[in-house]
């Protein structure tokens, strides 16, 4: 006998014993064996991006001074190359391959209107800008009349003598169309966190020399103002519907008339329909006036105010965007919810952001100033949201409090492994649908879905933190990536921010910010307490943006 009939003897032998040992065990045994490694196969995901990116974030410069630490930078913003400056914009008529221009608001504006352009055509894709009334009303507004709006009220606010014009409104359409006639018609833009007291009104007018106010009935306090503020010389009321048959024209007396009243209804009704159509020629665009904001540290605080040239805020525009992997950016399919106050400018940045990328924006007036995130969200489905660290500490005792069953807590824990150990969001499997119960109520089932909440730490304000614990248990509350940034008063935007696909979880009471921008450049300089090393950088933070 050969070898070969030998070793065909054996095995033959062995596969008769085998089954000849069959029995219900070997079965249940060899199932469970094959249901483990095609569970495997079937949830198996690679990591949403690879740890050695998360490891390190920023790029140190090679050489630091002394008692500073290196300067970091974004590792898609290298040292030897320009931090981010603008939007590239591509005129008509000049090549693709030709570099763009920074841009301004403007080109915010005139992206807004001109949709989704591929190769220089116009693919039939416009975003929306939506206003929420109530718990049910949506009203849509075209962009054609936002178009003559601006016109209007910027030609209006030229005419009659106007500079500087201060804005003092909730989050609102009047809000952005105030701001844009301002860039367009070369008036300096003076934004007022909304509901302050009468003297913190005051004060921000005095020291931005404001003379023209754009605000609501009911919130600015007219007679005061007139009395204690001598240089104001124009008032725009923005009236509600159920409120514009009243005569807001009257002026009180003993201003001698200096003060111009009128209405942002009357302004607008009192042109013919066909004016104002047209945005002013771009060959005619003169170099935009600055923007200025207040940084309130905490309630009745003195305000810092703040002045932010066009490059700083198209250049913190851009950086945003940039700061989104490709395939998660903004699009026209998003909706987006400005849930913070647009006097914020990490949250006014954002807003430019998907005006500038055609998703559509809600503007809600009561936003701003509420921590539930379910009465915001309500009669409305965003898929981006940008709101308060308080508001997101209320939602995640909210969905704390649901999740105290035996199966949401395992699902829970299944779905954190997920986030901390593959490095995956669990978005889509079929776990994560049985979790859906637990959720907690923001926004609607339709058209939309959360994917995407931007929060921000205001330096010194005594913003609640936010720990890396808390911020993975509201990625597998909502189901959607958290950015979690740190902004200052003098930074347009963010200085930095968690990366997009940075799940970890630290034993920390307050989450790491993650790298700078790619507007941005930050170093720590030494403390009497706290000294640079070379195993570390620690100190005081220092930034330089654009």
């Amino acid at each position: 006998m050969t070898f070969f009939d030998q070793l065909m003897l054996q095995l033959d032998e062995g596969v008769t014993g085998l089954f000849g040992q069959w029995n219900i065990f070997s079965t249940i045994i060899l199932a469970l064996f094959c249901a483990f490694i095609g569970y495997q196969a079937a949830t198996n995901e690679e990591p949403d991006t690879h740890p050695f990116l998360l490891a390190r974030q920023a790029q140190p410069s090679p050489v630091r001074h002394e008692g500073e630490s290196p300067v970091y930078r974004s590792q898609a913003a290298p040292h030897g190359m320009p931090l981010n400056p603008g939007l590239n914009v591509k005129d008509p008529g000049v090549s693709k391959w030709a570099k763009g221009r920074d841009g301004d608001l403007r080109d915010i504006w005139r992206q807004v209107i001109a949709g989704v352009q591929e190769d220089g055509k116009f693919k039939g894709v416009k975003g929306r800008i939506l206003t929420v009334q109530g718990t049910e009303r949506v009203a849509q507004h075209k962009l054609d009349d936002l178009t003559r709006q601006i016109n209007l009220i910027g030609q209006h606010i030229l005419d009659q003598g106007g500079n500087r014009v201060a804005i003092y409104l909730p989050n609102s359409v009047e809000l952005l169309v105030t701001l844009f006639a301002c860039a367009f018609y070369n008036l300096t833009a003076v934004i007022l966190p909304f509901n302050q007291p009468d003297d913190a009104v005051i004060s921000m007018l005095r020291r931005s020399a404001a003379d023209t106010v754009v605000t609501a009935p009911g919130s600015f306090p007219f007679d005061t103002v007139v009395k204690s503020y001598p240089s104001l010389r124009q008032l725009i009321w923005v009236v509600d519907e159920g409120s514009s048959h009243l005569d807001w024209n009257e002026v009180p007396q003993g201003t001698g008339g200096r003060v111009n009243v009128s209405t942002w209804q009357d302004i607008i009704s009192e042109h013919p329909v066909d004016a104002g159509q047209e945005l002013p020629p771009l060959a005619a665009q003169k170099e935009p006036r600055d923007i200025t904001v207040f940084w309130q540290s905490k309630p009745g605080a003195t305000e810092e105010m703040a002045r932010f040239t066009a490059a700083n805020l198209v250049s913190a525009v851009a950086a945003q965007i940039f700061a989104i992997p490709t395939i998660r950016r903004i699009e026209p399919t998003d909706l987006f919810l400005p849930a913070d106050s647009l006097a914020n400018t990490h949250t006014l940045v954002l807003t430019l952001a998907a005006l500038y990328s055609n998703a559509s924006v809600a503007f809600n007036s009561v936003a701003s100033e509420a921590t539930d995130l379910g009465v915001v969200t309500r009669g409305i489905s965003p898929t981006i949201l940008v709101t308060t660290p308080a508001a997101l500490l209320q939602t995640h005792q909210q969905a704390s409090r649901s999740v105290t069953s035996f199966m949401a807590r395992n699902l829970h824990k299944i779905q954190t492994l997920s986030l901390t150990q593959k490095g995956v969001l669990p978005t889509g499997q079929l776990l994560s649908s049985y979790y859906d119960a637990y959720r907690p109520p923001i926004g609607l089932k339709k058209p939309g879905k959360l994917r995407l909440v931007f929060a921000a730490e205001r330096v010194g304000a005594g913003t609640p933190a936010l720990s890396s614990q808390v911020l993975s248990d509201l990625r597998v509350y909502t189901g959607a990536r958290v950015v979690y940034a740190l902004t200052a008063p003098k930074v347009a935007g963010a200085v930095t921010q968690t990366a997009f696909y940075d799940y970890r979880v630290f034993d920390d009471k307050r989450c790491h910010f993650g790298p700078p921008l790619t507007s941005t450049e930050i170093l720590l300089k030494d403390t009497p307490t706290v000294k640079n090393g070379n195993g570390e950088s620690r100190g005081e933070v220092c930034g330089c943006t654009l």
